[in-house]
């Protein structure tokens, strides 16, 4: 079983910051991708960054600029530092990973509220 938690979500005032974190637990057998997504209210869900085991980034256009994926030296922990928050990057925020298996997993997401 495999766990994803995060944690970081809140209120912010347009042109803040937020740093979101998410940590994996569980039998992973091996890490390929993590990722974050997110949903605002009557959307789908968008891809935003993405962070691979050599440690390449790679960034959605809407936050390419403001946003940054990294992780720790365990790899299993992944952050999003949001810069330069906008009202409309107010969503649910979710943490995935997928392992070597090509099995994916998702968290339980985080609110990301910015006002203007």
């Amino acid at each position: 079983q495999v766990q994803l938690v995060e944690s970081g979500g809140g209120e912010v005032q347009a042109g803040g910051s937020l740093r979101l974190s998410c940590v994996a637990s569980g039998n992973i057998f091996g890490i390929w991708h993590m990722a974050w997504y997110r949903q605002a209210p009557g959307n789908g869900r968008e891809w935003v960054a993405r962070i691979t085991p050599g440690g390449g980034t790679d960034y959605g256009d809407s936050v390419r600029g403001r946003f940054t994926i990294s992780r720790d030296n365990s790899g299993k922990r992944v952050f999003l530092q949001m810069n330069s928050l906008k009202p409309e990057d107010t969503a649910v925020y979710y943490c995935h990973l997928t392992n070597v298996r090509g099995q994916d997993y998702w968290g339980q997401g985080t609110q990301v509220t910015v006002s203007s």
